[in-house]
């Protein structure tokens, strides 16, 4: 639903905008998630939620529904939302996604997900080794080039 036909209902009867903006949903994705159900008895926060997720979702001209999906599905396997993916899934399913694209935007939020792990625990044990880093904050070399313990990374690839 464009966000003109939105304000447009809002204007004329705001009790009419969350069964209207539900069967809108309903239409595009062929079910309503569950977070929409739960929260429409509460216009003040169901109303701008969805106008938001409208907006990101359904208004972004330069991506296609089927990329949208195939985004939503990596980021809710990265986020490891199970009832967020399993929902994409069914939608990109509908869509007409093939089972490969959707396995490879899982392998790619899997992927982020375990890259954003290693970056931030590598940081954190590099924080608590502050005696292992220089002054301007880069990390010093050990001049032992056999050492395990300074060369973690060394080490593990020998």
């Amino acid at each position: 639903m464009e966000l003109e036909d939105i304000v447009e209902i809002l204007k004329e009867d705001p009790e009419r905008a969350v069964p209207e903006l539900l069967e809108d949903v309903r239409k595009q994705y062929g079910e309503i998630p569950y977070i929409m159900n739960f929260m429409k008895d509460l216009p003040e926060i169901f109303i701008p939620k969805t106008l938001y997720d409208n907006s990101i979702m359904r208004e972004f001209k330069n991506l296609d529904p089927e990329t949208v999906e195939l985004i939503s599905v990596g980021v809710a396997s990265a986020l490891r939302c199970e009832h967020c993916l399993k929902m994409h899934i069914r939608i990109a399913k509908r869509r007409g996604v093939k089972k490969e694209k959707i396995f490879y935007a899982i392998m790619i939020g899997a992927s982020i997900s375990s890259a954003a792990v290693l970056a931030e625990s590598t940081r954190a044990l590099a924080d608590e080794f502050p005696d292992e880093r220089s002054e301007n904050g880069e990390e010093k070399k050990c001049p032992d080039s056999n050492c395990e313990i300074c060369d973690i990374s060394r080490a593990a690839l020998k």
